[in-house]
Parts: C-alpha cells; sequence; structure tokens
C-alpha cells in the first residue's frame, strides 16, 4: 500500500493528465452523442407529427362525412309528417295500427337509404310510447321500456337542439351478447319547440373504428376521445371503456396552446401526442405515437453506443501512450528532487530526458548551489541582527525617566525620607541591571516580576499611590522563559494612558498557563481607547516620557518574528470600561 501511494506521489501529473484529457473525450463523446440523437429526434418528431396531422386530418374528413350523413338524415325524419305523426298519434284500430307501421317503415327505408354506406342502426322513439328501428336491435339491444329512463335518452332532452354523441359499453350494461356501441342521438321537435320523439343512430364501435383503423401501426394508436376523458374507440380494444384523466389535460392543453404535438408519458410508455378537436361531433381524435418504437426505427441507439465506446477506449490508449512518454522523464526529475531534502541538501540531481526536463535540471542545480551560499550568509545574519536589537533595546532606556527619578529621589533626601530613597535608589539600580546589564535575550517569568515590581514601585513614588497593581502569577509559570521587555510597556501605557480622566484605578497583571502557550494579562479598569480598524493595537502613541522607547507594536512584532504568526499581542478595550491586553507565547525553558 505504502508503494502505491508512493508510485501515486510520483506520477501525479502523469495521473492528472491523463484523467482530466479522458474526462475531456467522455464528455465531448457523450455531448456530441447525445446531440446527435436529440437532434435526429427532434427533426424525427417534427417530420412525423406534419405526416401524423395529415393522417388525422383525413380520419377528420371521414368522421365529418359520418356526421354529415347523421345530420342529414336527423332532418329527413324532422321534417317527415309521416313519421311525426306516427309518434305522436295514439289509439286506433289494429288496421289503422299496421297501415301506420307499414307506411312508417316505407318512410324510413327511404330516409335510411343515404345510409347504407355505413353499419348503423337507426331506432325512432315518440311520446306516444311507439318505437320503431330500421334493423333489428343487434346493433343496440336496449329494450323499449329501458330506453325511455336510459342516461342517453335523458341527456339528449336536456340539450334537445344538439345531436350529442353518447358511449355504451356492454361491460356496464351487463349484457354479454351486446358490443362496445357509439350512439348519437337527437331529439325530434315540433314547431312550438316541443320534443314528440327522439332518433337514434347505433353504430357499432368496431364498425366506428374502420374510419381510422388502416392509419394505425404497431407504434401509432387511435383514440377517439369524450369530453369527460373517456375512450370510446381505440384500435386499442383494452382502452375502451376505460377514463384517463391525464390523456384529456393533455389533449385540452394541446388544444388551448395551439401545439403541434406533445410529449407525454401515458399508457406506461413515452408518447408523442397529436390531437384534433371534432367540433361537430363534441370529441377529440387523438393519434398516439409510442416515442421509443418510432424513434429506435431511425436510430440505432445500441449500436451507435458501442462505435462511441469504441472510439473513446482507442483515444484513452493513445492518450495514455503520449502521456506517460511525456511525464516519465519528469517523473523522475520529481523523485529526486523529493528525495534531496532526505539527504545532503547540496547533492545534486540527475540530468537527462527531453530538452524540458533538462533545463529544469540545471536550474535546479544551480539554484541549490545558489540556495546553499544564501543560507549560510543568512544564519550568521540573523545571528548578528539578533544580537544587534537586543543591544538596541537596552540602549532605549529614556534619560528624561532616569532625569525624573534621580530628581524625585533628591526631593525625598531633602525631605529627609531617607530610608524611602534608599530603597528607589535599589529599585532603580536593580531595574537598569536587568534590561542593561543582562544581554540575555529572555528571562524568567520570575525576574521579570521582578522587573515590573521596581518599575511600578518607582512610577508610586514619583507620581503617588491612585494607582495600584496587583499581581496573579501561577506558580508553576516562575522558571518559564519570556523575551525581556515584553510587559513592562503594556504597564506603561496602563499608567500614563489608562488614568487621564479617572482619577484613580487598578491594574492587575496575570501569568498562567493556557495549554501549550503561556498567557500574559495586564488588565486595567481606566478610561479606555479606541482601537484601529486595521489591527487591535491603538490609535495613537502618547510622547509622555517612559522609562523605554518600546512601543506595543514593537513587541508584537517581536514575538511573532521570534515564534511565529500564531503567537503575539490582542488588546480588547472600551471606553470608559478599561482595556484587557492578552500576549501569547509558546512555553520556554532554558
Amino acid at each position: 500500500m505504502r508503494r502505491l501511494l508512493d508510485r501515486f506521489k510520483y506520477n501525479g501529473l502523469f495521473v492528472k493528465m491523463f484523467i482530466i484529457m479522458v474526462a475531456s473525450i467522455v464528455t465531448v463523446s457523450i455531448l456530441v452523442t447525445w446531440t446527435t440523437i436529440n437532434v435526429s429526434e427532434r427533426v424525427f418528431m417534427e417530420t412525423f407529427s406534419i405526416t401524423n396531422s395529415k393522417v388525422i386530418e383525413q380520419i377528420n374528413s371521414r368522421i365529418d362525412s359520418f356526421n354529415y350523413s347523421i345530420v342529414l338524415t336527423t332532418n329527413k325524419i324532422a321534417q317527415s309528417g309521416t313519421i311525426r305523426q306516427f309518434l305522436t298519434e295514439s289509439g286506433g284500430t289494429s288496421s289503422e295500427m299496421n297501415q301506420a307501421f307499414y307506411r312508417m317503415g316505407q318512410q324510413m327505408n327511404r330516409i335510411k337509404s343515404g345510409m347504407d354506406v355505413y353499419e348503423v342502426g337507426i331506432t325512432v322513439t315518440g311520446i306516444n310510447g311507439r318505437s320503431y328501428a330500421t334493423v333489428d336491435r343487434t346493433y343496440w339491444p336496449v329494450p323499449d321500456k329501458e330506453l325511455k329512463d336510459h342516461p342517453i335518452t335523458k341527456k339528449a332532452l336536456e340539450q334537445p337542439t344538439k345531436l350529442m354523441y353518447f358511449y355504451d359499453d356492454a361491460k356496464r350494461s351487463r349484457k354479454p351478447f351486446m358490443e362496445p356501441t357509439i350512439i348519437a342521438a337527437k331529439t325530434l321537435l315540433d314547431r312550438a319547440g316541443k320534443a314528440y320523439g327522439i332518433v337514434y343512430f347505433a353504430i357499432r364501435e368496431r364498425d366506428f373504428s374502420q374510419f381510422y383503423d388502416v392509419n394505425t401501426s404497431q407504434a401509432s394508436d387511435a383514440i377517439v376521445l369524450d369530453k369527460d376523458g373517456l375512450i370510446i374507440s381505440s384500435n386499442r380494444k383494452e382502452w375502451i371503456g376505460e377514463s384517463s384523466k391525464e390523456l384529456l389535460a393533455d389533449v385540452e392543453q394541446i388544444e388551448k396552446k395551439s401545439l403541434d404535438y406533445k410529449n407525454a408519458h401515458l399508457m406506461g410508455k413515452d408518447q408523442i401526442v397529436l390531437s384534433e378537436y371534432l367540433a361537430p361531433l363534441d370529441l377529440y381524435m387523438v393519434n398516439l405515437i409510442d416515442k421509443n418504437a418510432a424513434i429506435g426505427q431511425l436510430t440505432d441507439t445500441k449500436r451507435i453506443l458501442l462505435i462511441v465506446m469504441a472510439i473513446v477506449a482507442v483515444a484513452v490508449i493513445i492518450v495514455f501512450v503520449i502521456s506517460r512518454r511525456l511525464t516519465k522523464s519528469l517523473t523522475r526529475l520529481v523523485k529526486q528532487i523529493s528525495n534531496i531534502s532526505k539527504y545532503d541538501f547540496d547533492r545534486h540531481v540527475t540530468i537527462g530526458g527531453s530538452y524540458e526536463t533538462k533545463q529544469l535540471g540545471i536550474a535546479f542545480n544551480a539554484m541549490i548551489d545558489e540556495l546553499n551560499e544564501y543560507v549560510g550568509e543568512l544564519v550568521e545574519t540573523q545571528k548578528q541582527r539578533r544580537n544587534a536589537e537586543l543591544e538596541a533595546l537596552q540602549q532605549q532606556i529614556n534619560p528624561h525617566f532616569l532625569y525624573n527619578t534621580l530628581a524625585s529621589v533628591k526631593f525625598m533626601v531633602q525631605q529627609g525620607s531617607k530610608d524611602k530613597a534608599a530603597e528607589t535608589i535599589n529599585s532603580l539600580i536593580s531595574l537598569l541591571h536587568n534590561a542593561i546589564g543582562d544581554i540575555s535575550e529572555t528571562i524568567t517569568v520570575s525576574q521579570e516580576l521582578d522587573n515590573m515590581k521596581n518599575y511600578v514601585f518607582i512610577n508610586q513614588v514619583r507620581y503617588g499611590e491612585r494607582i495600584r497593581v496587583s499581581y496573579f502569577i501561577a506558580p508553576d509559570c516562575l522558571n518559564y522563559h519570556v523575551p525581556k521587555l515584553m510587559i513592562q510597556p503594556f504597564i506603561e501605557n496602563a499608567f500614563f494612558h489608562a488614568f487621564n480622566i479617572k482619577p484613580e484605578g487598578h491594574i492587575y497583571i496575570m501569568i498562567g498557563q493556557d495549554g501549550d502557550a503561556l498567557m500574559c494579562e495586564v488588565v486595567d479598569n481606566g478610561d479606555g481607547m479606541e482601537l484601529s480598524r486595521e489591527s487591535n493595537l491603538p490609535n495613537s502613541s502618547s510622547k509622555r516620557q517612559l522609562f523605554s522607547g518600546i512601543g506595543v507594536r514593537n513587541v508584537n512584532d517581536r514575538i511573532k518574528l521570534l515564534y511565529g504568526e500564531s503567537y503575539g499581542v490582542t488588546i480588547s478595550s472600551e471606553l470608559g470600561e478599561g482595556t484587557k491586553i492578552k500576549i501569547r507565547i509558546p512555553l520556554l525553558k532554558i
């Protein structure tokens, strides 16, 4: 596993190039294939929809001719006085009844001759209870008693001026011998607009389907749909009598938006839906095209995918060989460079491979030589710089601080406070000794605490004890080392900046361990201050006569230079509430 990871690491460029190029080839192949198939499908569907629209127009023409024949026949029946008399008169002798039926038969035979081209049964019923059928009732075997209360009769009477089409399902009527039938019904009205009868035209669904059956195929189905979503006729017999709200919604959308076609998932398949509204029949003529079957005839998707996969495989092999040859010498150079840090830093790499790799090797060897010279110079310079910084810090004792402190001592001697004067002199000597006499870069927390106490004592002698100082130092931190003069500048700031408005206050100095770091805090309850937006340091510095010229920013920069960016100084302050300084450095023991 380790060897496999090393091989991957050294061959990272080759692997990335290979993956990117393979991904690009596969992506382009998929996009081109998808675009080709999609464009072919779209062209096919548009062409197919145009062709099928013409087919639907032909079907509509046949159905319109059928409907026109029914309308003409209905008008002839409505205009016939013989038929009206037969349906309205009542009573009479047997001889008169026979004559009435004979005249009715003669009249109906003449009228029906206009519809002999269609397999249609005509039934006429009147308000007097009489009925007459041009053929036997096998077309629509509904007894007269049932016909009077039949839903078709009720609907025809509700809209007497309209020729209406209905579907009568043999399954629902529970008559096994009855076939699915399409019924056209029209109420017969006299001149006063009063209904005196109803004429029924019954055509079996298998005869009605001949209007469109010749234009169907395995991938193309025809459906006649009513306004309630009921399929009243179709070449697919299992669909007849079923209700499809989804199909009705698609058909209505096609009509509303005047679409040429619509893609939909119907009958468990992806279909292309074409539709035409048959206004005289108040029905929809729908053509469903099985999208997969139809398009499968145009494009052999499986074959296209196999060809594309073969092309991709050949391209991948070519890319692998070329990429490997281009990166092999570079991989060898990278392996040598990565191993240099494990051995001698001045070790040169072996030059070879392509022209570019050779130039890289030559440049790397030259860089190694220059780097070795530079590192030696840098180490020496750093030593000199750190010594110079410490010396500079030790030279920054403000002469005015010494002058004012000695003046205070002189005043105490003149006042007779010799003991306090002596104590002040001792504190000053100790403070100067630690700041100037000791050239060490760091001192212990214990030594820094002594320096702070001496500095605080001198300031309280000079300015009084209106500012009190408390120390909270963890005992286990006394032997840790801190940079010299690290905390003292913040005590200066607290003495001379924090209590300009408030007459008195308190300074708290806390040192403790926080995980793997030493945390030093200087907190006061003074005036507070505004911090700069660019950093958490004060906006300006005071020009009072302080002990040294070491500023807050200097301490922060020093810590980051010595220990890294994760250490340094953070300040939080609010006007009127005081200031908190946190100094974070690593735990150091020397």
